[in-house]
């Protein structure tokens, strides 16, 4: 071993540094399972609220029972019923459209959010041109506007981009840009001290300080992104889980009109804690916490 004049060397730095990793694992991992914990009795605790209110509605107003179907019947329709197999498969099948409008609505309107919002950041200009008109557009009923966007791009793909897209896009753009200019000044500073221009300062500053703020712009843009696209089914594509809820109301098939809300909340819900919970892994490895620069 390598002599020093106060003593022999040891490898204290080398040991120091694997005992700061493991307790950064460790910390990643305690808070990757409180999130689980806090998802698994958020859920819990939502779907008891939800199931109280929903009955003592029901009870509360006497809705008759060839209206107002309680958790009994739904469950009856989805699995205990003769035919309830046949009632998974539509629900199931028309789910599947309704999600993949969804994601397009999402990746669509979420990517213009960021690309708004990274705008903003560079140019205070921009801003202040374009969030008075964002700001107008959100005012404006989506219903209203949805027969011009139908006329404009038909009944398709673009549709559904457009409509569902604008449900997530403008409260992402608000959140994300609010991220942005959440960070250090000093930090930024120091990068335009050492002649980083804004892209620079963006990339390695801004973009990096954001992610709470993105993530929660995320958490609330998946509900509404299924949102839209029920939305967008109903007017505009005639298929999915929106169109089947406004069928089934037609034929009066109330049962099928229930299961399908139930299916679709539960699917919200679901999807919203799987964003929560890879919020918190992503933040936890990089040491912040949910809600810091938001």
């Amino acid at each position: 071993m390598a002599q020093t004049p106060g003593g022999p060397r040891t490898a204290a730095a080398p040991v120091d540094a694997a005992a700061r990793r493991g307790e950064v694992r460790r910390q990643a991992t305690r808070a990757v399972l409180r999130a689980l914990g806090r998802s698994l009795l958020t859920s819990l605790g939502t779907l008891v609220v939800v199931g109280v209110l929903w009955v003592g509605v029901i009870e509360l107003f006497g809705i008759s029972s060839y209206v107002a179907k309680g958790p009994l019947d739904v469950w009856a329709y989805l699995v205990t019923d003769d035919d309830a197999g046949e009632h998974r498969s539509l629900l199931l099948d028309r789910l599947g459209t309704s999600l993949g409008h969804a994601l397009i609505g999402f990746v669509a309107g979420l990517a213009a959010a960021l690309l708004g919002a990274t705008a903003f950041r560079l140019s205070r200009g921009v801003e202040h041109a374009l969030m008075p008109i964002a700001m107008l557009l959100r005012s404006v009923p989506l219903v209203a506007m949805a027969p011009l966007i139908i006329l404009v791009f038909g009944r398709d793909v673009a549709t559904v981009a457009v409509v569902a897209g604008i449900v997530v896009l403008f409260p992402a753009l608000v959140t994300i840009a609010f991220g942005l200019r959440s960070a250090s000044p000093q930090v930024l500073d120091v990068v335009h001290v050492y002649g980083g221009g804004p892209l620079t300062a963006l990339r390695k500053v801004a973009l990096p300080a954001s992610l709470p703020a993105f993530f929660a712009a995320v958490r609330v843009s998946v509900p509404g992104a299924l949102t839209g696209a029920l939305l967008v089914e109903w007017l505009a594509t005639g298929d999915g889980i929106g169109s089947a809820i406004q069928t089934a109301y037609a034929q009066v098939q109330f049962s099928l009109v229930w299961s399908a809300v139930v299916v679709v909340t539960a699917v919200s819900l679901v999807l919203y804690n799987l964003v929560q919970i890879g919020e918190t892994v992503v933040l936890a490895r990089m040491g912040m916490t949910p809600g810091e620069g938001t």
